[in-house]
């Protein structure tokens, strides 16, 4: 299962983070998904990592539960899951280490096992590291194309059965004479994000198979209306600019939904340079990407970006540090009475300026077409493709038919006031759902939720979250939520002023510095290759 600028922001935080992405995304930013990486090309780095790590495929069943009629009509075919490995540290002994590629190509997930965490546990404990490309995704693909019907095997459930077939079949070149099955081999998951709760899901249903699984920023408790999105910015945003972002919100809301029908409505849109987005939420969407970026926050600097800082700066501001805004105080100084804040006009006319030219900076002027084709999600034709290379109708796909995560402003309890438009809500969040799949109900969260949500535990089950994660709130810890005792039986670790998946980054030793990786980073990392190490002198009896 993201965005902090409609345009520059949103492929950041879609590509580089490889998290959970956001709900909803306008079409623009749904078509840049439909080129493959192969027909885009690769860059330096992959041409890399692709030259060190040859890619290999097992030949895995499409249907694993043919006594389940939600899979009809059935098939016995089979498809190529795409898989990598590095036996450079492995001893008879060791175990193996596989991270779950989750919503991605899982040759995104290289970096992982070149320098990051799989490399790092494979080097701690003799392993072998190796990265599982999640069915449907990159090249893993089961289906001559992404039609509804032939959705219909993206279930967690068959990928996970994926995922315990692989451990039981696979035979790694050059390792074909070694005995590495279950019974006689630790095998490891890690996950990050969606991938999170999906190996801790596979350490409760195959735990004969995985002996244990690190869930990192897991979400293992399904959300439909998942406001609570935006609870790590409120909590631990610079208190200025929640305040001011909210006042703000607040103004566009008063207008897009107390002044609905007149003039107003158009006065704001004009107001933000975005007087042709004919949407009033599409329009409500376009301007509130500075309060996302904070899931782009990444201590490697290779990662991460500092958007969200940028734009808390830019709004919380007294001066006006977009002279060109100037010419629209007027306007602005009518909005803002209008919106029922003219008590605090002095205090919020240079920040809604400066509001406005975040907004033209990082989305309004990188629109060189019609404003509705850059900002809506309003389009049943583009919705119709269901063609091979419509590679974003499968996150969606399980957004709309068992996760859910739709990040309203709406959910927000009335007694407070949120970081994002009202009009966002589920009815306008739930629109590809409808015109895409034709699905008319809430995703079945509730099947997800049965294998224990924010309750899930399991011996073996490790859980690393962030502190200012956004995705915390799907999790194990969820502000709000008894705190649990870890222990190296069941690690249980919040990283201090961390963000999404911390503990999966990695670098070269030559990378490293007196501050990189961060000291909570860097002890949470030592602190996972410790009790892997532990768990693995379990099943071996020695180490």
């Amino acid at each position: 299962m993201v965005r902090y600028g409609i345009v520059t922001g949103l492929l950041a935080l879609v590509s580089a983070a490889q998290a959970i992405q956001r709900h909803p995304l306008p079409i623009s930013e749904l078509k840049k998904q439909i080129q493959t990486r192969d027909a885009l090309g690769l860059n330096a780095r992959q041409v890399d990592l692709d030259a060190l790590y040859p890619e290999y495929n097992l030949s895995t069943p499409i249907d694993h539960f043919h006594n389940d009629s939600s899979y009809e009509p059935h098939t016995n075919g089979t498809f190529n899951q795409r898989y990598w490995f590095d036996a450079q540290y492995y001893k008879p002994g060791g175990p193996v280490i596989v991270l779950a590629g989750g919503e991605t190509s899982g040759a995104d997930r290289l970096p992982f096992l070149q320098k990051g965490i799989v490399y790092q546990l494979a080097k701690a404990t003799n392993g072998l590291g190796v990265i599982l490309e999640h069915r449907y995704y990159g090249k893993s693909i089961p289906v001559p194309d992404f039609s509804t019907e032939n959705l219909r095997f993206l279930t967690t459930d068959q990928a996970l059965a994926d995922t315990a077939y692989f451990a039981k079949n696979v035979k790694f070149e050059g390792l074909e004479d070694v005995d590495l099955s279950p019974e006689k081999t630790p095998w490891i998951a890690y996950g990050g994000s969606y991938a999170g709760a999906f190996v801790a899901f596979l350490r409760v249903l195959y735990p004969d198979v995985y002996f244990g699984a690190i869930s990192s920023s897991g979400v293992p408790e399904a959300i439909w209306d998942y406001w609570q999105y935006f609870e790590a910015a409120a909590t631990y945003g610079p208190p200025a600019c929640v305040d001011t972002t909210r006042k703000l919100t607040h103004i566009v809301d008063n207008i897009l939904i107390g002044q609905a029908g007149t003039e107003y409505v158009g006065k704001l849109k004009a107001a933000f340079g975005l007087p042709n987005v004919t949407y009033d939420n599409d329009f409500a969407s376009a301007i509130n990407g500075g309060i996302y970026g904070l899931q782009s926050l990444n201590w490697d600097p290779t990662q991460s970006s500092d958007s969200f800082f940028v734009y808390c700066s830019n709004v919380s501001s007294d001066s006006v540090l977009f002279p060109g805004t100037e010419e629209r105080r007027a306007s602005i100084e009518e909005l803002i009475k209008v919106g029922g804040y003219e008590d605090e006009l002095d205090t919020l006319a240079n920040r809604f300026l400066n509001y406005i030219g975040y907004v033209n900076q990082t989305a309004v002027s990188s629109c060189s077409g019609s404003q509705d084709a850059c900002f809506s999600t309003h389009d049943a034709e583009f919705y119709a493709n269901d063609d091979i290379t419509q590679t974003w109708r499968l996150w969606q796909y399980q957004v709309c038919t068992q996760w859910g995560y739709l990040q309203t402003g709406s959910g927000v309890p009335e007694d407070q006031l949120p970081l994002i438009s009202r009009t966002i809500d589920v009815d306008y969040s739930a629109l590809i759902c409808r015109d895409a799949f034709n699905l008319t109900q809430p995703a079945d969260v509730a099947y997800i939720n049965r294998l224990g949500g924010f309750n899930i535990s399991y011996p073996r089950l490790a859980f690393i979250d962030g502190e200012w994660d956004p995705w915390r709130a799907a999790g194990v810890h969820a502000i709000g939520l008894p705190e649990r005792t870890s222990t190296t039986e069941e690690p249980y670790i919040l990283i201090a002023k961390a963000v999404h998946h911390w503990d999966e980054n990695g670098l070269f030793p030559n990378e490293t510095t007196p501050d990189l990786p961060p000291a909570p980073v860097a002890d949470a990392q030592k602190q996972i290759a410790t009790f892997v190490q532990k768990w693995v002198q379990d099943f071996t009896g020695k180490y």
